[in-house]
């Protein structure tokens, strides 16, 4: 990856809202007075989307006392908050810059029908949660961590061979001996049967 654009993509925002041209949208602004902060809303139609990457820049219009504002955001921005769908709008082009001559009514674009109001959202970026990888830690490492006087030296002793041979005898006496119920039982019905 280029250096200018892994630095581009560390600065994106992990998701995105779908915004579309013609839509009325609240972004939910990020505002610093002094040493304070506070959130302020800007609600209108979205007349313009342009540029892509960590560039991507949507306008929102709206009439505020009879005078028409327009208010650039930067889509990865940290100052926009979010940004809320209010209504769909139905637009044919690209840019909207004919409701600028617009007033009233018509300065509003059409509803789509039957269009839900969704906060749906494009994922940029995925999460990368490390997780610490514990380290194996071999039996010589714990050894040389552990201080030379406070280690036994380790006896190794050679198995046992008799006992094991007394308990296979045990074991094979005990399956004869239950084989031979078995047989004897499945035979007693039988007999009985007939």
């Amino acid at each position: 990856m280029d250096i200018i654009k892994s630095i581009e993509h560390e600065q994106m925002k992990n998701k995105i809202p779908a915004l579309k041209v013609g839509d009325t949208v609240k972004v939910h602004v990020r505002v610093k007075e002094g040493n304070r902060e506070r959130i302020q809303v800007f609600e209108g139609i979205i007349i313009k989307i342009q540029g892509g990457g960590v560039n991507q820049t949507f306008t929102v219009r709206r009439i505020s006392y009879g005078v028409g504002v327009e208010k650039t955001f930067l889509i990865h921005s940290p100052a926009v908050e979010k940004v809320e769908v209010v209504r769909v709008g139905k637009a044919r082009r690209a840019k909207l810059f004919y409701l600028r001559d617009r007033l009233g009514k018509s300065a509003k674009t059409k509803e789509q029908v039957g269009a839900r109001i969704e906060t749906l959202e494009t994922v940029i970026k995925e999460e990368n949660v490390e997780t610490p990888v514990a380290e194996e830690v071999s039996s010589e490492e714990i050894v040389a961590e552990v201080p030379a006087e406070n280690v036994e030296p380790a006896v190794e002793s050679a198995p046992e061979e008799a006992p094991a041979v007394e308990t296979e005898e045990v074991v094979k006496e005990e399956v004869v001996d239950t084989v031979s119920e078995e047989k004897v039982e499945d035979v007693k019905p039988e007999d009985s049967a007939e």
